[in-house]
């Protein structure tokens, strides 16, 4: 598999994304626009909600970006500043500092709104943002995994779900417990053929949808986000069979969660 041939030459980037949802001259402008919505809102949901604390107030904060996403009002984005990743970031600041401050001012109108309330210095933890990106991407992997299985009738998603879940079950456990769920004869074998195979679309997707986030599909910038979100130690293999040039060593590992 090379770029060449592979999904990697024809992802559609954010940025892109972002660009058409900002072109009144684009007929797929409200396509686009909701396409956003649809890709990293789960990753902004999870993160206002462990940044807030609450999930109503996540909901609100939420409702806001996507408001701002759909009507058009992020044309000022420009990719050479940094990663779409980043720029979420700055935009989800912006939109908790103004809640806090419209929390603070109903709580009392007492306030002198003139001084500097300590949420005006309000920073969200780095960590929380990478964690809740991070598992967005687990989970769209997941659900690819599913897709697949449904599609090809194999069982990729249950028997790696299986294998994670329980990291102790040995081949032939997890195959007599396929065997049990789909009436069909699985062996040891069977299954370490079939969770190889899942492990290896698993991180193919995972560099997929890495990818994806990244307005370049080069392979050092994808390694360099794989990395941020420690996803690489597994996906190493999946990048040299993306990239066959540069070198790459097995590394899928089993954290799959």
């Amino acid at each position: 598999m090379t770029l060449g041939d592979s999904r990697l030459s024809r992802i559609d980037t954010p940025w892109s994304m972002l660009r058409r949802a900002h072109d009144g001259s684009d007929p797929s402008i409200l396509r686009a626009r909701q396409s956003l919505v649809d890709r990293y809102g789960g990753a902004v949901r999870r993160y206002l909600r462990a940044v807030l604390r609450s999930e109503d107030a996540a909901d609100e904060v939420f409702q806001e970006f996507a408001l701002r996403l759909v009507r058009g009002d992020l044309q000022t984005a420009d990719p050479q500043r940094g990663k779409f990743r980043s720029f979420v970031k700055t935009i989800l600041h912006n939109l908790i500092v103004d809640f806090h401050r419209r929390a603070a001012r109903q709580a009392t109108r007492s306030l002198d709104d003139s001084s500097t309330s300590p949420i005006e210095h309000f920073q969200p933890a780095e960590d929380l943002l990478l964690q809740s990106w991070s598992q967005e991407l687990l989970d769209r992997s997941w659900i690819h995994l599913r897709e697949a299985e449904r599609d090809r009738g194999t069982p990729y998603f249950m028997a790696l779900r299986l294998l994670v879940d329980e990291p102790n079950l040995s081949s032939a456990e997890i195959a007599e417990r396929l065997s049990q769920r789909l009436g069909a004869e699985f062996t040891a074998g069977n299954v370490r053929v079939v969770i190889h195979r899942a492990r290896q679309m698993f991180a193919d997707q995972l560099v997929i949808e890495v990818a994806d986030s990244l307005e370049s599909a080069a392979p050092e910038e994808i390694e360099q986000e794989l990395g941020e979100l420690n996803l690489l130690p597994y996906c190493k293999s999946a990048l040299s069979r993306y990239f066959p040039d540069r070198s790459g060593e097995e590394g899928e590992g089993s954290r799959t969660t």
